[in-house]
């Protein structure tokens, strides 16, 4: 038997465009994790790494069809958490919605660091001076209308994607011949030990880390919220943002794989640097150290949206204190803005003062409970689906090989842990992922009961 929740979701004043809400979507995905993280992955795989990059962009291509489905089928809910409610009923939203929450306050906390020791080179101050400074600034800017963040959203996030293009086409120009020293991009790409130079199993193994990689493109449905069309405009980009991250990721470590060999990529260095100092771009670290910067802050002016937006959620829906659902002349909710830019802060100290303890133990927690949410995505949309044609109202669902590809896709997020698990690196990260769901399931659960005593009596 589904719970259901009977709370309509809220739906503040319309003030983001659509411009802005595209940029978003793909602003929350394409971050540092590309621009330096994905050294690590491809001096662990070589270029099969492009079929991660293609596995994992399958996966996310697939949640995020069935999450704009949902959306069309019924519109004005407010975030993938509310379908989560509707159809999984209230424990699976509080457990959603909490994972989430925190999943973006850690990832607050350590971007203000990571732009702290950026910036850091330029101004010679102490780093949780700076990162409490970031952390201050992107506050104040989401105390403003929905329209500013959006606006300085659509600029961060433009500088991303026209670095990426740029790169791209330069680096095509390059492996043609039309410009630079010259390469031989086959010997490139296969002379360093073939397609799998470390097995199959390196590609299954790097895959979790690809998965962190490219996730958020789902912020674009706590986004959309605050447009005027949200239906329409959630079911736009959910039809393409997929799509359009996994060519900007493929297309562009395919590049540096034919620029440069795999071998000479260095993890913790961006390999888009090595790749423009191949080609003999002048100025090749700095450009990046200004895109890579551009990404953080972009990152963390959109972790503190959407942790203040979802806490705004969880409010009226009755799982987090009301007080947090208010919001100001500007429409924007500042004590939950307050609350997430704390509880970041907080983070952001534990890197500091406790990195191997207090900050290891937040990151394994939060490092796979983004996977548990997308598998309640999935979950959701299946039980959807099904009522749907139970009342023979499933024209807005059309994802073909329904229920096998959903099933297909919960078995990959299952395969995901069970590789996190394999992994002495990443095993920690998996226990104490699940370990965090759970507990937040019981919390969940224990609420529920509460609720059903007090309705009782």
């Amino acid at each position: 038997m589904v719970e259901q929740d009977s709370s309509p979701a809220t739906t503040p004043a319309a003030g983001l465009r659509n411009r802005h809400i595209a940029m978003i979507a793909l602003g929350g995905v394409i971050g540092a994790g590309l621009f330096v993280g994905s050294g690590a992955a491809i001096a662990a795989t070589g270029p099969a790494v492009l079929l991660a990059f293609l596995v994992v962009g399958a996966l996310v291509i697939l949640v995020m069809r069935m999450l704009g489905e949902m959306v069309v089928a019924s519109p004005g809910r407010g975030s993938f958490v509310e379908y989560i409610r509707m159809s999984c009923g209230d424990r699976a939203g509080f457990t959603a919605g909490w994972l989430y929450w925190f999943f973006w306050v850690v990832v607050l906390g350590s971007e203000a660091i990571a732009g702290a020791l950026v910036i850091e080179d330029w101004i010679k101050l102490p780093v949780w001076v700076l990162a409490i400074g970031l952390i201050i600034a992107l506050k104040l800017i989401n105390f403003a209308a929905p329209r500013v963040f959006g606006e300085c959203e659509f600029w961060l996030s433009l500088v991303k994607v026209v670095s990426i293009i740029a790169f791209i086409l330069m680096a095509g120009l390059y492996v043609l011949h039309l410009f630079g020293p010259g390469t031989t991009p086959v010997q490139n790409f296969l002379g360093h030990g073939g397609f799998f130079p470390h097995g199959f199993v390196a590609v299954l193994s790097i895959i979790p880390t690809i998965l962190f990689t490219m996730m958020g493109s789902e912020i674009a449905t706590v986004a959309a919220a605050e447009s005027s069309e949200p239906g329409k405009n959630v079911a736009r980009v959910t039809r393409s943002i997929g799509t359009r991250v996994t060519l900007f990721y493929l297309v562009s470590v395919a590049m540096i794989l034919l620029v440069v060999p795999w071998t000479s990529i260095v993890p913790g260095k961006s390999p888009f640097v090595s790749a423009m100092d191949a080609m003999g771009i002048p100025g090749a670290g700095l450009v990046m150290r200004i895109v890579v910067l551009s990404a953080i802050i972009s990152c963390l002016n959109s972790s503190m949206y959407i942790t203040s937006r979802i806490l705004t959620e969880l409010a009226a829906s009755g799982d987090a204190p009301p007080s947090l659902a208010r919001e100001s002349t500007t429409d924007a909710p500042r004590l939950a803005i307050v609350v997430s830019s704390v509880a970041g802060t907080v983070v952001a100290f534990s890197s500091i003062l406790a990195p191997d303890t207090i900050f290891a133990f937040l990151l394994s927690c939060s490092g796979g409970v983004i996977l548990v949410v997308y598998s309640m995505i999935v979950a959701a949309y299946i039980k959807a689906r099904e009522a749907a044609q139970k009342a023979g109202e499933a024209d807005d669902y059309n994802l073909p090989f329904f229920p096998y590809c959903n099933y297909v896709a919960l078995i990959a997020v299952v395969l995901v842990f069970v590789a996190m698990l394999l992994n002495p690196a990443e095993r920690m990260t998996a226990v104490a992922s699940i370990g965090t769901s759970v507990v937040c399931y019981g919390l969940a659960s224990f609420r529920t009961g509460r609720r059903a005593s007090s309705a009782a009596l």
